[in-house]
């Protein structure tokens, strides 16, 4: 009689382990399938979008300047600040504290070295326009919007008075941060 009970102790702990290793198998397929289904499934919704700016850059590219025109159409490149923007921008209720990273698009490599050859001058003109802003302005989404637009006016004034052409397509605020 205290063999069976033992037997049947031995039996139900096995039990409980074999389904406690179905579970956890059971958990990682369905992990690994998730995971599976993100990687493979987002690359048409990515493949797509990529696809739908081209086609608005191809759009803006042949109505921009000269500069867009003579530089190959898709081959946008990006021109990275060597630093964040740090500053301090007043608001009504206090100062702010703000911290931009700005990347710059260009069309063509030789786009991109004329705006990599003249990075010090197209950070003093962000920094103008970047200081004039105001912490409550920033604070909206309209507000940041607003200050690419101003900021890419800039630099294009810039370039166009150094390098005789716009150069820059857009002002891009890769990294943001109000504190």
């Amino acid at each position: 009689m205290a063999d069976e009970k033992e037997l049947e102790l031995d039996n139900s702990g096995k039990k409980k382990k074999l389904i406690i290793i179905i579970a956890i198998v059971v958990i990682l397929a369905a992990a690994g399938g998730g995971a599976a289904f993100f990687m493979l499934g987002g690359e048409d919704e990515t493949s797509q979008l990529s696809a739908d700016s081209e086609l608005s850059a191809d759009s803006e590219g042949q109505t921009a300047g000269s500069s867009a025109e003579s530089a190959e159409i898709g081959s946008a490149l990006y021109v990275p600040m060597p630093r964040p923007f740090r500053f301090n921008v007043p608001g009504n209720a206090r100062d702010r504290f703000v911290e931009i990273r700005v990347q710059l698009l260009v069309r063509g490599s030789d786009n991109e070295e004329a705006a990599k050859k003249h990075v010090p001058l197209i950070e003093s003109a962000l920094l103008g326009v970047f200081s004039r802003s105001n912490a409550d302005d920033l604070a909206t989404s309209a507000g940041k919007t607003s200050l690419k637009q101003t900021a890419l006016v800039e630099v294009q004034k810039i370039m166009t008075e150094v390098e005789s052409s716009e150069i820059i397509e857009k002002v891009l605020f890769t990294g943001f941060v109000m504190q």
